[in-house]
């Protein structure tokens, strides 16, 4: 049985990932209207990413017993001026997940909770592999973004990306 402050905790990560998936869908659609197709693809395979973490917290929290509260989810407020704003939004997003697994993972900790921290190590190594994506995109667009050419190429690298379901079993 969940400890109620580590379900709680819990709960409010199926919301916070599915609001993350509403944010890198908010990204792609920025990159759509710039006409940036791989970045728009980049960013929406995100979103089907933070879509998928929300149902493992989901089923998670069902295989445990604990009851899920799905609240609304906020509109993505984030001003959007330059391509670099939103990859430096896309790094603060995924600091601040980080820090909320982190903050659950704790908890866990504390209750002695080891099943959940079993679960949330795959979340752990996922936010480090995030973080070095979104830290990649910024290098790359800071080398090439203002060649138009150089732009092309990112482009076109980030139109290859196709999707990869998670395979946590839980």
């Amino acid at each position: 049985m969940l400890q109620e402050k580590v379900a709680a905790l819990l709960n409010d990560q199926v919301n916070k990932e599915f609001y993350s998936a509403y944010l890198y869908l908010e990204f792609s659609n920025y990159f759509e209207a710039r006409g940036l197709d791989g970045f728009a693809n980049w960013y929406k395979i995100q979103a089907q990413e933070e879509r998928d973490h929300a149902m493992l917290f989901y089923q998670y929290l069902h295989n445990n017993n604990a009851k899920v509260t799905l609240e609304a989810i906020a509109k993505p407020e984030k001003k959007l001026d330059s391509d670099m704003d939103v990859l430096k939004a896309g790094l603060e997003h995924e600091m601040y997940v980080t820090g909320l697994i982190n903050d659950i993972y704790a908890a866990a900790h504390e209750a002695k909770d080891f099943r959940t921290m079993q679960f949330l190590d795959w979340f752990v190594k996922e936010q480090g592999e995030e973080e070095v994506n979104a830290n990649d995109m910024i290098s790359k667009m800071e080398l090439f973004g203002s060649d138009p050419k150089g732009l092309y190429m990112l482009n076109s690298e980030l139109g290859s990306r196709t999707y990869n379901a998670p395979s946590l079993v839980l």
